[in-house]
């Protein structure tokens, strides 16, 4: 994104491929597969925080050549799922981040482009970790500010761009 660079040298951390007990299961050869697949049918599978960490991990950063995870803006502690709610808290690189609203924009545009219709979705910043994070907390959460912000075509293709690279990374399958 053209113009100001809030953080010209972030800290980039190594990232890893996620492995869940789940992925496990599927590679047992002790387990029948026809026997599981009739079992749970008629089941709703639980979406649990390393699935959403999978989807929002590789989001890139609007300012750098980044994903959210190299940064550390975004890890699988700040995620909880509770039922149909789930709580993202993601953490600005700096105090006055100036893209901190489009990043949880991002955030947002992924998990409702991804996650069933009967989730919630709250994104809330890291309390203490940015200079004005009630106001960016209340327009990220904000269904008619996100919904104006979605119209606004620059905006919404500088989300398209950070959107871009999401999914290309993700768990061990």
């Amino acid at each position: 994104m053209p113009g100001e660079v809030f953080n010209p040298n972030p800290t980039i951390f190594s990232t890893k491929p996620t492995v869940r007990k789940s992925d496990i299961s599927k590679q047992s050869l002790w387990i029948n597969e026809k026997a599981v697949e009739e079992d749970f049918l008629d089941e709703v599978d639980p979406i649990d925080q390393d699935e959403i960490f999978d989807l929002i991990r590789s989001i890139n950063d609007p300012e750098h050549p980044n994903t959210l995870e190299e940064l550390r803006v975004v890890s699988a502690p700040q995620i909880s799922v509770t039922g149909n709610r789930v709580f993202v808290e993601f953490t600005p690189t700096i105090p006055h981040c100036g893209m901190s609203t489009l990043i949880g924009l991002s955030i947002r545009v992924r998990l409702l482009r991804s996650l069933p219709d009967r989730y919630k979705v709250d994104i809330l910043l890291k309390p203490g970790s940015h200079q004005s994070e009630h106001a960016v907390n209340k327009q990220l959460n904000d269904k008619e500010r996100v919904a104006a912000a979605l119209e606004n075509p620059a905006l919404l293709e500088t989300v398209e761009q950070c959107l871009a690279g999401a999914g290309r990374r993700g768990h061990l399958g």
